[in-house]
């Protein structure tokens, strides 16, 4: 929505756009010329094409000039780190296969991998800061209206508000319902009925109108679209999203029609590679500093009762498809059945090991396995037992929703106390709470969050039993 109010473009802000788009693939090329230059080699120009190319790809600025008066500097510094660990490992890729790592120390390579992401950085948010005081000059005030009164149109009246940036003054609501049947928020006005807004818009030469009236009252939409066809005002139409529980919802099209995702992963494009690659490097790094760990463990369980050492039990994963999730058995019985009793803080079915391993998650440490197979995430909702689910399912409103991404070794509801025997419906209710929010607003940024606290609460949590 930011891109129409761009009133005029001019040479300069075309020249800096195109010089944000390769500015990432000439600095990659310059760290990796002054490093290899610095270590006294020879600079091999063969790479420097695979590198531009590859950067060109995944290193991109926003694709709508004007975002940039709204992203936020921590946003757009994370998204260059992301990109740039997408860009590494496709490169070393590349260069394993090509054999062309060949060509440089891995002195020079680990190098360049630490000196590149700096100089990134550094130029995206020299480049941001150039881009936006441009554009600044390249923004008239505009002054916007809203035709119809709903959470929607206050909610983006509030944002417009928030952000001077956007040089968009919001001048008041119309709608046929008086204020006080409104119940109208302080800070919102309004200032005529719907037959009002042709009147207003050509007296006071508004610039931007938008119309937020519910899809049934279609018929009044389009009458006031014919009203205001003598106006030259920009015209967007707001969908009251707010009556729907909606999870990542975003805009697109399926050949040329325009479609709004209403329930959907956040995991799409290079958002699932980033997730993926994310687990796959912790989930090797853990595995390999644990690797003693893991082998205590097998042998304890061993000696300690008559059973396997691994215990498989079927779980859903994404998209609700059945999957066999690993962990060090920590009871006397092994239940996968249409019935399954959940583990309880005086269970006598718990070994004298698995207790210490339920209270310390370790016994949890197989599943790094169930990741690494692609089954699993490191965090996302905690898959239960089908018996559970096929219980719950009935139960929980949008209980299913929550296999939209893979399940994981810990998650959003696990740091907030979710997690142990669910003997209360109230209690499943609050973890399904929770992966729903994960779902909403996930960000690699929460996944680190979730990993870190998780960490701290892995030995100190009363409800790991």
């Amino acid at each position: 929505m930011t891109q129409p109010v761009l009133v005029k473009q001019s040479f300069m802000i075309a020249l800096l756009t195109g010089l944000q788009a390769v500015m990432p693939a000439l600095v990659a090329v310059l760290s990796l010329y002054v490093t290899v230059v610095l270590f006294g080699r020879v600079f091999d120009p063969s790479s420097a094409a695979v590198v531009i190319v590859v950067c060109l790809i995944l290193v991109r600025p926003p694709r709508e000039v004007s975002t940039q008066l709204t992203l936020e500097r921590v946003t757009a510094v994370v998204d260059v780190i992301i990109r740039w660990l997408m860009l590494l490992v496709i490169l070393l890729a590349v260069g394993y296969v090509t054999k062309s790592l060949d060509a440089y120390p891995r002195r020079i390579i680990l190098t360049w991998a630490a000196l590149t992401p700096v100089a990134l950085i550094l130029t995206t948010v020299a480049m941001q800061e150039v881009m936006r005081r441009f554009l600044m000059s390249a923004f008239d005030n505009r002054s916007a209206i809203f035709a119809g009164y709903n959470n929607s149109s206050l909610e983006l009246a509030k944002r417009l508000k928030r952000n001077p940036n956007m040089r968009i003054e919001v001048k008041g609501f119309f709608d046929d319902r008086s204020s006080d049947r409104l119940g109208m928020d302080p800070g919102a006005q309004l200032v005529g009925s719907l037959g009002d807004v042709a009147r207003y818009v050509n007296e006071h030469g508004t610039d931007i109108i938008f119309i937020a009236l519910p899809i049934r009252h279609l018929q009044r939409v389009m009458n006031l679209l014919d009203d205001l066809r003598d106006t030259t005002a920009s015209i967007y139409y707001v969908p009251d999203i707010f009556v729907f529980d909606l999870i990542q919802a975003r805009s697109g099209e399926i050949q040329g029609i325009p479609v709004v995702a209403m329930c959907e992963t956040p995991f799409y494009g290079y958002r699932g590679v980033t997730k993926r690659l994310t687990d796959i490097v912790f989930s090797v790094a853990i595995l390999l500093l644990t690797l003693p760990l893991f082998v205590l463990v097998a042998v304890s369980v061993k000696m300690s009762s008559p059973g396997p050492i691994i215990f498989k039990q079927r779980r859903y994963g994404l998209d609700g498809r059945e999957i066999a999730v690993y962990k060090f058995r920590t009871m006397r019985v092994t239940e996968d059945g249409g019935k399954i009793r959940q583990a309880s803080k005086t269970d006598d079915r718990i070994t004298r090991i698995g207790g210490l391993l339920r209270r310390s998650s370790l016994d949890e440490l197989p599943q790094l396995i169930n990741v690494l197979q692609g089954r699993m995430s490191l965090v996302g909702p905690r898959p239960h037992a089908v018996a559970h689910n096929e219980e719950y399912r009935k139960l929980i409103k949008g209980y299913m929703v929550r296999h939209k991404v893979l399940p994981g070794i810990t998650g959003l509801a696990q740091v907030n106390g979710c997690r142990g025997e669910t003997a209360q419906l109230e209690e499943m209710e609050a973890r399904v709470n929770y992966d729903l929010d994960y779902l909403r607003h996930w960000s690699p940024m929460l996944d680190i969050k979730i990993i870190l606290l998780t960490a701290v609460k892995i030995f100190r949590d009363e409800k790991a039993y």
